[in-house]
């Protein structure tokens, strides 16, 4: 039997003069990534994924095509400031792709590019010396990641990955700076989204310490949803098992256990939920917690 080829999981692969953004990896823990990935490209106003293998294998459509809205009050925080506002930063403001597994932020990295999302979702992630991680919040396109950065130099005390990918305009973080020292506005949208930053951190916190897994892995794909705007996710069972800070053998037995009830299906990482009524019974409280604070 042919032994098949080991991988190379860190190699880059040159990116094409034809918009395709390439060499950012799925990857679960710190030192190790998954030869997994999506690439996304971006042609006007229509973005494209498909499956690439870093050892160069023929790229595989995922049957994806997803016309997004490039306008950056598309983002509706960015929506919602006074028209004078917006324009101290609209010239700044570049909007671009980001696959799925991107690191936006690590742990002590000063943050000097803030994201508004278009589409799609970010996750913060808080880790430990071993490199394991967990989520604690997710963003998107009700939000901003890295608004701390508008009050002074910031150093990350999260990791933010895109979870989902991700469309987003983002402003250099001194131009954010100039424009809330004139802004009320936009000096209260930083302030105000931290807030909701902290209270979805809370929530998660108890969801974690006193909820069963179903019930937690129910919320995690309901605020996914609602945060991300799609009901279908790329995710293997071991980052997912990091999201929600339990075994994999768990993810694998709860996802087993709602695709025979029909609420979801679940094939190669691909998680299409197809019953989100299904979902939100099964789910804790925390999923409304969340809503009703305007957390998500």
């Amino acid at each position: 039997m042919a032994q098949r080829p080991n991988c190379a999981p860190n190699a880059d692969v040159p990116s094409p003069d034809d918009g395709t953004i390439r060499n950012l990896y799925v990857g679960s823990r710190a030192g190790r990534k998954s030869c997994a990935r999506i690439d996304i490209s971006l042609r006007g106003s229509v973005v494209s994924e498909r499956y690439v293998h870093p050892c160069g294998k023929r790229p595989r459509p995922t049957g994806r095509d997803i016309k997004v809205n490039m306008d950056p009050r598309a983002n509706l925080l960015l929506a919602n400031l006074p028209r004078a506002d917006f324009e101290l930063i609209e010239s700044h403001l570049t909007v671009a792709p980001f696959m799925q597994g991107a690191v936006l932020a690590e742990v002590g990295d000063e943050i000097d590019q803030v994201y508004f999302p278009l589409s799609g979702m970010i996750s913060l992630l808080t880790t430990l010396n071993d490199g394991k991680a967990i989520e604690t919040a997710t963003i998107g396109r009700s939000g901003v990641s890295g608004a701390a950065a508008a009050f002074g130099l910031y150093h990350s005390r999260v990791r933010a990955i895109v979870q989902v990918p991700l469309i987003a305009a983002t402003l250099a973080a001194p131009q954010l700076r100039r424009a809330v020292e004139t802004s009320d506005a936009l000096q209260n949208l930083c302030i105000r989204y931290n807030e909701v930053l902290l209270s979805q951190a809370r929530i998660t916190a108890a969801c974690n310490a006193l909820h069963m897994i179903e019930a937690r892995f129910c919320r995690w794909l309901l605020q996914t949803s609602k945060v991300s705007g799609t009901t279908t996710i790329t995710l293997t069972q071991e980052f997912l098992a990091e999201m929600l800070g339990v075994r994999r053998t768990s993810v694998t037995e709860v996802a087993s256990k709602l695709q025979s009830a029909g609420l979801i299906s679940y094939s190669r990482g691909v998680i299409n939920m197809l019953d989100l009524a299904g979902l939100r019974e099964k789910s804790c409280e925390c999923i409304e917690t969340l809503q009703d604070q305007k957390a998500i």
